[in-house]
């Protein structure tokens, strides 16, 4: 279709959205981006980084069938499968050459130990072995070299893993898109598609990136820490794991302090977000009835909040580090004496207990981000689920195959324009009809026009025509040929729409108005702004016809946007044009102007003009004044004023000031 209207994206407006780009939007659980596990302050997962204390015990959004959607994404990985046995091996191989290295040292710190204990027991020909040291300390920096080199392999890979899954799924979500009938988009909101095309998919995308790869890692280096320390002491090994509760509790009793206060945060900080958009769009109002201290106290308001709610969060989940520290001290207290122990009495050696203390530091961050990246997982297969439900929404029907008994239909390049509706009935509900028998025949060349109230149909007609929507019974041809069995792509290509609500994209004048027709020249272009009346303006702008329109093309007026749809119509060059209140946001004199561009325009074509504004349909070959899905009245202007109907009582509402007045329109 060579359109011409509007597709705004507006963003969902929830309390709720906070630094999570809306609600169960993007970012991970608590709203935050913080850094992942093993990253920033939250390297040990005992910092607040995800917004929640710990990043563990923050709950996140749950899907409603996880084993459904996360086999469904599975699907996607399996095409992988050989780089993701690369990611694990590789995740292995550089966890284990890592895990090694503390019993490398240890004995490093052995060789140490025992040649400064033969000099001072005055040992014969007790010395320090240089030699064996540094041929450990060479060992010990290969191992971290390949352990190194292992890791690198791993990101490399599993970051083309994940932006490759996540291609293939943007690619399926935006086909989708494509397939959707009018209806999915006029029941939702655009903020919520954006959220689910854009913001959910990039949740999956940071989680198969970052935290697949460090859940891997986290269990591997669970395993590999527990086998090593029981290796160099069992009982040890046990007076670790007896802090292990102990630090399960204090975790758990500060997470339920602060959540609520982490919650009032995300809940404050979505309020002031919201209320920051709405006083920057709506400036000019602000300003205009004067309520900027109104505006200014609100924010103080709810930014009071924000701050009382953050600083609680944040200072009883910061409190989690340092009784973390406490506890592993205390098990660092008790591993250290029992480890001297046992040195004294010969069980292990002392690089063994120095091993051991490593190991024991490392034990608890495992534990931890295994638990933090659960509670990721579980806010990634919901947005997963969500972009699901996007990808399994009735798609619009598509158009007929050809067969031997039905071949698909073509129109002629050059389309005559005639237009049948023959007994049409429709609702956007089924229980809810909103035509039930319309009929209208209109020949080639002619100009109709379509009035009546809110609500009345005039905007379905032209949506069924376009086979936005399909029928529920009856049929609507061009030419005669039944619109169904034409390809929607080339039946869109012959109609032209100027809305009422304009769109234009962020670029150039030029490119806005050539959107039109591909492979539109620069002299085509400047003689469709010219026919349309717009040249004068652009010429008059610093750049001409290279200036680029911001966003939402705020600076130009909205008489100045209306005029560059048109030239894009005239541009386009349809054999059947679609007007909705095209001149209504412009002034009398350029109306005018548009009027006549409009006459030039619709000479030999068919022309639907849906008009509020009963002067510029009065040439019109033909109105159709509609009422509750049905035409109620159809004629010229004069023939229909002839009537004393409703139409005749909407036209002297409008210009005779007389007191009898249809319901508005």
């Amino acid at each position: 279709m060579r359109n011409l209207g509007q597709f705004r994206s507006e963003p969902a407006h929830s309390a709720e959205r906070g630094g999570g780009g809306g609600p169960q939007g993007p970012g991970r659980p608590g709203g935050g981006k913080g850094p992942g596990p093993g990253m920033g302050p939250g390297a040990m997962g005992f910092g607040p980084p995800r917004g929640g204390p710990g990043g563990m015990m923050m709950k996140g959004q749950k899907a409603k069938n996880f084993k459904g959607t996360l086999r469904r994404l599975v699907g996607y990985l399996r095409p992988h499968r050989f780089s993701l046995l690369i990611v694990l091996l590789t995740a292995v191989l550089s966890t284990i050459f890592s895990i090694l290295g503390p019993k490398i040292m240890g004995k490093a710190t052995t060789k140490l130990f025992e040649g400064l204990m033969g000099k001072i027991k005055g040992t014969p020909g007790a010395s320090i072995d240089y030699d064996a040291i540094a041929r450990i300390l060479i060992t010990l920096a290969i191992l971290y070299v390949i352990s190194a080199i292992f890791s690198y392999i791993q990101q490399y890979v599993m970051a083309g893993v994940a932006q490759r899954t996540v291609f293939g799924i943007r690619e399926d979500v935006n086909k989708k898109l494509a397939k959707l009938p009018l209806k999915f988009f006029d029941g939702r909101t655009h903020g919520e598609i954006l959220s689910r095309a854009v913001n959910d998919v990039d949740n999956i995308s940071g989680t198969l990136q970052q935290s697949l790869t460090q859940f891997i890692t986290a269990i591997v280096t669970l395993i590999g820490v527990v086998v090593m320390m029981l290796t160099i002491s069992p009982l040890l090994t046990l007076i670790t794991v007896i802090t292990l509760p102990l630090s399960f509790v204090v975790i758990k009793m500060i997470a339920s302090k602060s959540q609520a206060h982490f919650v009032g945060q995300q809940r404050a900080l979505g309020e002031l977000n919201g209320h920051v958009e709405e006083m920057f769009t709506g400036h000019t109002i602000v300003k205009a009835f004067g309520r900027e201290e109104t505006a200014v106290n609100k924010f103080n308001e709810v930014n009071e909040r924000l701050y009382q709610s953050g600083w609680r969060a944040q200072f009883i989940s910061g409190n989690i580090m340092p009784l973390m520290g406490f506890i592993g001290n205390i098990g660092y207290v008790l591993v250290s004496v029992c480890g001297g122990l046992f040195v004294l009495h010969n069980r292990i050696t002392v690089g063994d207990v120095q091993a051991f203390i490593s190991y024991s530091r490392q034990f608890t961050m495992p534990i931890t981000q295994t638990a933090q990246i659960a509670n990721i997982i579980q806010s990634t297969i919901a947005s997963a689920e969500r972009v699901f439900e996007l990808l399994d929404e009735e798609e619009e029907v598509p158009d007929a195959p050809a067969t031997s008994t039905n071949a698909v239909v073509s129109l002629n390049k050059a389309a005559s324009g005639e237009v049948n509706f023959q007994h049409v009935k429709f609702g956007y509900k089924e229980d809810a009809p909103l035509m039930t028998d319309l009929s209208i025949d209109v020949k080639q060349g002619q100009t109709i026009a379509i009035v009546g109230p809110t609500g009345a149909g005039k905007t379905t007609l032209i949506n069924l025509l376009m086979r936005f929507y399909e029928l529920n019974d009856g049929q609507i041809t061009i030419d005669g040929k039944n619109i169904v069995d034409m390809p929607r792509g080339e039946l869109r290509s012959k109609f032209g729409m100027v809305l009422q609500d304009t769109w234009l994209f962020n670029g150039t004048i030029r490119d806005n108005i050539a959107y039109g027709r591909v492979g539109a020249t620069e002299e085509d272009v400047v003689r469709a702004a010219r026919a349309a009346y717009a040249d004068h303006f652009i010429r008059t702008l610093p750049d001409g016809y290279n200036t680029i329109l911001n966003e939402e093309a705020s600076n130009l007026s909205q008489g100045q946007k209306q005029l560059l749809t048109i030239a894009r119509a005239v541009l386009a060059d349809p054999q059947i044009l679609i007007l909705d209140e095209a001149t209504s946001s412009v002034d009398t004199r350029t109306e005018v102007h548009i009027q006549q561009a409009m006459n030039a325009l619709m000479e030999g074509r068919t022309s639907f003009v849906i008009a509020h504004r009963l002067s510029t349909i009065r040439d019109a070959d033909r109105i159709l004044v509609m009422n509750q899905g049905s035409v109620i009245e159809q004629g010229s202007h004069e023939e229909l004023l002839a009537q004393r109907g409703f139409y005749a009582d909407l036209y002297e509402s409008q210009f005779s000031g007389s007191k009898k007045q249809p319901e508005a329109i």
